[in-house]
């Protein structure tokens, strides 16, 4: 497996349930293990359902991107964390972490 550029912990209702990974060719979504095994475990949205595959995508996937501030929001957001607008990860680790809703996203640091 190759080594991912950045990756970032999902959480549903404050529960570790994936990583999702940015790539050299695109991304990847894949649910942790334990979630699945779990009680009741959520879906991340209706278009990652629950599955033990990891999923693949040449662009960052929409319920990801959809989570990211637009507009006036989105440019406080690029300013305040001095971020391209184009850097569509990086804005969903730094603006998702506090999520409305079930789904927030955390950025995993790697150690050097």
């Amino acid at each position: 497996m190759a080594d991912a550029l950045r990756q970032a912990s999902v959480y549903v209702r404050d529960v570790y349930a994936g990583s999702l990974r940015e790539m050299d060719n695109g991304y990847e979504f894949a649910y942790d293990k334990a979630y699945l095994d779990g009680t009741d475990p959520l879906p991340v949205s209706l278009t990652l359902p629950l599955t033990e595959k990891t999923y693949l995508s040449p662009t960052l996937f929409p319920f990801f991107d959809g989570l990211i501030p637009e507009g006036w929001l989105l440019g406080v957001a690029s300013r305040n964390w001095k971020l391209d607008r184009s850097d569509r990860f990086g804005l969903l680790m730094v603006c998702c972490r506090d999520c409305i809703g079930d789904v927030s996203v955390r950025e995993v640091r790697n150690e050097v």
